[in-house]
């Protein structure tokens, strides 16, 4: 899941008064049709290339189980010919003429095996007939067209080639039915020959087999069996499959033999020594409907079912397609998955290794100088108690100032009420959030800025933890540690997994590369200078801390990560707050990644943000995403119609590396493992919720929708959280007059974003311009 450019989600929203939602309210909603149209039919290929692939399948001619009782054959079929008709009402039978045989091939066309055999059948001046199954038939069209346009005769085989014996009514005359269109898409014909697959001679007709032959004769075939089997699906040898096909006297033979289901290089060594042999001794070669003067059985097709019989082929071949593709996605979704996982244990060794080092852990002289703690607050009356006392007991001298955006609850009032030394409030109109920390930074009086959410408390030590890095003059911007602190339920649990995994493994390898992309609104420092350079907090994107962030980075200010800086944060309670957090956070981040590609062919620091750190957002938190609906389908795929041991066993395989993964990340932020325990539920639902968030900011991002503020719901988790009274630091501020206090008019003010030109429809994008030219930071020497 993308990195959300504000842990907390507090947002701001109009108020009568306030100039126009500079984010406009337009929603796509016609990609979720779109989406779930091809969804549909996605599955629908799927389960049919399920089913015709894999229920059943080519395995041999032997007979599938010990068979029934024989009361309902008539006699006439028991002891008549091998090919059978009007078996539903009057049946008869016909035999094959004498000193005739007909040649048939089983379970083809095979790639391989039917164009040597069609060779060896031409060279012969033999003509022969194909009994196909459908699903070959639809991998391979043209062998059929070739063996109907050399004269052989078609006949059908079943679609999937199971015991039809064993099948519900309507499965049989669904195999007959889709072979039966796969073969007119395929040739442009039609076919009354019927060869039910395990089928052999007329005795061995049971009552089972009996019932398959009634209903299709009511279709329409006429059933062609067998008179001698030259077994060749055994591959006794050649000279073996030749002397069961020789016919013992003069009777007229069906001749079974295969030209699929296997190595068939023994049939077709078999027939170069046959069919001259045979011919010698006065026999003659025909198809099965020429054997018993059999008017017609092949057809033209009609229109309609050879536009249905192409269609069906197409949407199989497309779900044979579909599921190679999905299968290489698979592999790389996998492969990515284990390479993000490597790097990101490898990368947060290294990190710690570096910082608890001597040489590491310093980043020069203590910092003591006085602090300015911006809280931007709307409607934040649960919380905000809590949060204000937590940073009077911060052990660092600090000056607190809530800027109040319009509330309406009562926010402003309640700070006030308190009568804390220390603390200013300042109230203004509802502008936003980029708007209220713009007036924070104008009336601040220190140098270090703090930013902190109006629902986020601080540990006594974070602010002056948070601030060590500023020795460094290179230093522009530090990332807090957040933690979840309502974390009791299960979507807390899962939240508080993905802070400590993702969020946090990710920002050990972001400052390992010098290419942070985040600062989270909930905990985060600032050189207020830095800022100004920049023009202060942008409001042209919804991830205003992602967007100041990597424009700091391009600016050549080096952006660091400080474990020991703690917050806890208010997340989200429910799965519609979530979505509506997420949702924001990854669009917002999508508009910052596009406002910023320029950095991706430029120098030094913003080179790095470029093509580590936005290469990586678009790896990992877009593209992965986007592929893990692939290993969902696909999973489910497997079960059915795969290995569902195989499957399982996959998909235990990953979720090991996920918890050592996270057993390692919370070890590292000093974390217990249990909540660990609900990884395993957390990939059935929040793993879905999270990639349906970013498929929705790709389309919105696309289709160049914009995204309305929303605001988060606040539960009161941080009442508990500060129990002591906060102690009073004598705050030695600057002087007015000095470089570190400038009036509000020195923050220059963004443009607001409904008059911003707009400019061709199809870039969505055109409002995040690149920024270039930006003012350099004294120089830093390299990680520390």
């Amino acid at each position: 899941m993308i990195q959300g450019p504000d842990v907390t989600d507090r947002r701001h929203r109009d108020a009568p008064g306030r100039r126009p939602d500079r984010t406009g309210r337009i929603t796509p909603r016609a990609h979720w049709l779109l989406l779930s149209v091809l969804a549909v039919t996605l599955s629908a290929a799927l389960l049919l290339q399920g089913y015709t692939q894999h229920m059943f399948g080519i395995t041999s001619d032997a007979v599938t189980g010990a068979r029934g009782r024989h009361e309902t054959v008539p006699r006439q079929v028991t002891h008549g010919g091998p090919v059978i008709a009007d078996a539903a009402t009057s049946a008869h039978t016909a035999r094959v003429e004498d000193r005739t045989l007909a040649l048939t091939f089983d379970d083809g066309p095979d790639p391989v095996w039917t164009p040597r055999i069609l060779d060896a059948l031409r060279r012969n001046h033999v003509h022969a007939t194909f009994f196909v199954v459908g699903t070959q038939v639809v991998a391979h069209p043209e062998l059929v067209r070739r063996i109907v346009a050399e004269g052989h005769q078609i006949g059908i085989h079943t679609f999937t080639h199971p015991d039809l014996a064993r099948l519900a009514p309507w499965q049989r005359s669904l195999e007959l039915r889709e072979t039966q269109l796969a073969v007119a898409g395929a040739a442009g014909v039609t076919t009354a020959l019927l060869r039910p697959p395990y089928s052999a001679e007329n005795d061995a007709l049971d009552d089972a087999d009996w019932s398959v032959l009634q209903q299709a004769d009511t279709a329409g075939y006429v059933t062609a069996l067998t008179t001698q089997d030259a077994e060749d699906w055994q591959r006794p040898g050649a000279d073996r499959i030749v002397a069961r096909a020789t016919p013992r006297g003069h009777a007229g033979q069906i001749v079974l033999m295969h030209d699929g289901g296997g190595d068939r290089s023994q049939t077709v060594a078999a027939l170069n020594t046959l069919i001259p042999r045979l011919k010698a001794h006065g026999f003659r070669f025909a198809t099965v409907g020429a054997s018993v003067a059999m008017a017609g059985p092949v057809r033209r097709a009609g229109l309609g079912d050879h536009l249905q019989g192409l269609a069906l082929i197409e949407l199989l071949q497309a779900g044979d397609w579909t599921v190679w593709l999905l299968g290489v996605l698979l592999c790389v979704a996998g492969a990515i998955s284990v390479l993000r996982a490597a790097v990101l244990v490898i990368a947060a060794r290294r990190h710690r290794r570096l910082r608890t080092a001597g040489r590491g852990r310093s980043w020069g002289p203590p910092v003591t100088e006085p602090v300015s703690v911006i809280v931007p607050a709307y409607n934040e009356s649960a919380g905000i108690e809590a949060a204000v006392r937590s940073l009077l007991a911060s052990d660092h001298p600090v000056e607190i100032i809530v800027v109040d955006d319009g509330s309406t609850d009562g926010t402003a009032d309640l700070v006030e009420s308190l009568h804390l030394p220390g603390v200013r409030v300042i109230r203004q109109r509802n502008a936003g959030k980029p708007a209220a920390l713009n007036t924070g930074l104008a009336v601040a009086s220190c140098e270090l800025v703090v930013m902190v959410d109006g629902d986020t408390v601080f540990a006594p030590d974070t602010v002056r933890t948070l601030v060590q890095p500023f020795a460094d003059p290179g230093v522009g911007a530090v990332s807090g540690n957040a933690k979840v602190v309502n974390r009791g339920g299960l979507l807390g649990r899962w939240q508080h997994i993905e802070y400590v995994v993702s969020f946090n493994l990710d920002r050990r390898l972001f400052d390992l590369a010098e290419c942070m992309p985040t600062v989270p609104g909930a905990v985060g420092a600032f050189r207020r200078r830095a800022l100004f350079a920049l023009g202060g907090v942008s409001d042209v994107t919804l991830a205003e801390d992602t967007d100041l962030t990597m424009a700091l980075c391009r600016a050549g200010w080096r952006v660091v990560y400080e474990e020991g800086a703690v917050a806890w944060t208010e997340a989200p309670a429910s799965l519609n707050a979530l979505w509506r957090q997420r949702y924001r956070w990854c669009y917002g981040t999508l508009q910052a990644m596009w406002k910023h590609r320029g950095a991706l062919v430029q120098r030094g620091a913003a080179g790095k943000l470029g093509r580590r750190g936005l290469v990586y957002l678009l790896l990992f938190q877009v593209l992965l995403p986007l592929l893990a609906p692939v290993v969902d389908v696909f999973a489910l795929y497997g079960l059915l119609f795969l290995d569902p041991v195989r499957i399982i066993g996959l998909w235990l395989a990953f979720l090991l590396l996920q918890l050592l993964v996270g057993r390692y990340a919370f070890r590292l932020d000093g974390e217990p493992p249990g909540p660990l325990w609900s990884l395993p539920l957390q990939q059935f639902v929040y793993r879905q919720l999270m990639y349906l968030v970013v498929i929705q900011s790709v389309f919105t991002a696309v289709a160049g929708s914009r995204l309305r503020w929303q605001r988060m719901e606040r539960y009161g988790s941080l009442q508990t959280a500060v129990g002591a009274k906060a102690p009073v630091h004598d705050l030695p501020l600057p002087d007015p007059g000095s470089a570190h206090s400038a009036p509000y008019d020195r923050v220059p003010r963004q443009a607001p974003y409904d008059r911003q030109p707009q400019q061709a429809p199809y870039d969505p994008f055109h409002q995040w311009a690149p920024y270039d030219g930006l003012p350099q930071p004294p120089p830093h020497n390299g990680f520390r």
